[in-house]
């Protein structure tokens, strides 16, 4: 995947649902901890499958990288578009209130610093797990500190000088003045060339308002120019003044993390209102998500005026709902129908257009098959993966089922309360799965094969624990099978024990051989030893 084009980034991602307090005496505060510290990178074109049982956060995943929750912690790095398109509020908050998230980071690096040296001093294998937990929560804290501001304003984050830092700041806010101004300017555009469309169009053609609507664009082109020509002297400026800086490895450090993405999580709810039409899903349950008052043509309308594509009405607008419906398998006629009027297959054919027709980047498709017949699913997946290749549409696929995953995605990750346990290439994971709850699940699978050899079978025993109180340590080791006094203690970390094969887990050796039999090489004596 190094060679495609990033799309998403996802960093330390958490979100925690408040439960409201039995009575007033109740001082602490519960969380359902849904999501926790997940990270990964998802790129161009490609299916990332999202597999775990009920309740293991997968769905909550989908909404929060959407943003359709607010995350309660990390980042959403979003590189559809460019920061300049977006200009987004807080890069200019940030730089102005830099001193503020200076002191916020130099806080909480000093609380990681301190953990560490607690933890090295009675060493990793006496830490308790409180302690263990703290360190890890307050370096997470500390690296997404430093990236949020780091993210905006590169080097100048190791300036010390403070006269020279805030000269390069003044820089940086100039060029996002008119990164501002292109992005209003185009909007505005937009709705001129949809106006003069619709106007073009009519059987009593009104001239002179087709005349001025010309104008008006011809104007607002060459304004847009001209931002643009002032926006590039700026960032050449920009880029002058920082030369003097570059033989300071700690700025040139920095000045790598400067990112020109958009952080999903810090938009403003009129920012994210913009990248909606890049960023859509199917929901799981295609009835309950569509308006029963509406028809599939006004359904599919909505979107189309909301993002400013074409003007009510116009036949612009006919002709494109037609074609879309087409696309996604649906007959002109239908286009007067209500959402009860249609089959299950029929109506998810019909959320597939919906969210298709505003041209999006990526989807989140919701266990988007899991209520339809087998027939009807596969007939749903495959017009998925034709709309892929020809929209180059980019997927996150949430399923419980991992026959269906493993056809369609290019790249899977497992989740287990609220965590990513394994994240690799398809293949990887279907043969040569590391984490312990990946082998339960692959052992799970209905099979018609008839063989000579009775291959083992793992059964999962006991019941999810609890999301809001997850045990300690590893949260899986109250159901694993390979479990010791280490997993008890001290939680794993996603690492990369092969190129692009992540495992959350203390012991990722190899657990099948060749023929697709159970290799448990750990006995009890020496998962012992690497408990202690």
């Amino acid at each position: 995947m190094d060679t495609k084009k990033k799309l998403l980034t996802i960093s330390h991602l958490k979100k925690y649902f408040p439960i409201p307090k039995n009575s007033i005496f109740q001082k602490e505060q519960y969380f359902v901890r849904a999501n926790e510290d997940i990270s990964f990178d998802i790129y161009e074109g490609e299916t990332i499958g999202l597999v775990g049982e009920s309740g293991c956060g997968k769905s909550t995943l989908g909404r929060v990288i959407l943003q359709l929750y607010e995350q309660t912690g990390g980042s959403t790095i979003y590189y559809g578009k460019d920061k300049s398109e977006v200009a987004p509020c807080y890069e200019k908050e940030t730089i102005e209130k830099f001193d503020k998230y200076h002191a916020k980071y130099l806080k909480a690096k000093a609380k990681a610093d301190d953990l560490r040296k607690k933890v090295a001093e009675v060493g990793v294998e006496n830490a308790d797990f409180f302690l263990l937990q703290s360190k890890s929560l307050a370096i997470t804290d500390e690296k997404t500190l430093f990236n949020m501001i780091a993210r905006v304003v590169g080097g100048f984050f190791a300036v010390e000088d403070k006269a020279k830092r805030e000269a390069g700041f003044k820089l940086m806010l100039k060029a996002y003045d008119l990164d501002v101004a292109v992005a209003k300017d185009k909007a505005h555009l937009n709705d001129l060339q949809i106006d003069l469309e619709f106007q073009s169009n009519l059987e009593k053609k009104n001239e002179k308002k087709i005349a001025k609507l010309n104008d008006e664009i011809a104007a607002m082109n060459e304004k847009i120019a001209q931002d643009r020509s002032d926006r590039g002297k700026a960032r050449e400026e920009l880029a002058e003044y920082k030369k003097q800086f570059m033989d300071n490895p700690k700025f040139v450090e920095c000045e790598g993390y400067l990112d020109y993405g958009v952080d999903l999580s810090r938009l403003k709810y009129r920012e994210i209102r913009r990248l909606r039409r890049d960023l859509q899903i199917i929901f799981q349950d295609p009835y309950s998500s569509l308006n029963p008052r509406m028809t599939i043509g006004q359904i599919l309308e909505e979107g189309l005026l909301t993002h400013h594509f074409y003007k009510r009405g116009s036949k612009a607008m006919k002709d494109y709902v037609l074609e879309t419906m087409n696309k996604c398998g649906l007959q002109d006629f239908m286009v007067y129908r209500y959402p009860h009027q249609f089959s299950g297959g029929q109506r998810q054919r019909v959320c597939i257009a919906r969210s298709l027709a505003v041209k999006p980047k990526f989807v989140v498709c919701d266990e988007c098959v899991s209520a339809l017949d087998v027939s009807i699913q596969s007939q749903i997946i495959n017009l998925l993966d034709e709309l892929k290749e020809q929209e180059n549409l980019t997927y996150l696929f949430i399923s419980h089922d991992l026959s269906v995953v493993k056809y369609i995605s290019d790249r899977i990750g497992v989740m287990y309360l609220g965590s990513l346990v394994e994240f690799a290439d398809k293949d990887a994971i279907f043969d040569d799965p590391r984490h312990p709850y990946t082998v339960s699940l692959l052992s799970s699978i209905p099979t018609t094969e008839v063989s000579d050899k009775k291959k083992e079978r793992i059964i999962l025993e006991g019941n999810i624990p609890s999301p809001i109180r997850p045990p300690h340590g590893c949260k899986f080791h109250t159901r694993c099978f390979m479990a010791c006094e280490k997993c008890k203690r001290v939680t794993p970390e996603l690492v990369e024990v092969e190129p692009g094969h992540f495992v959350a887990c203390h012991f990722p050796e190899k657990k099948l051989d060749k023929d697709g039999n159970y290799l448990f090489q750990l006995n009890k004596e020496k998962k012992d030893e690497q408990g202690n």
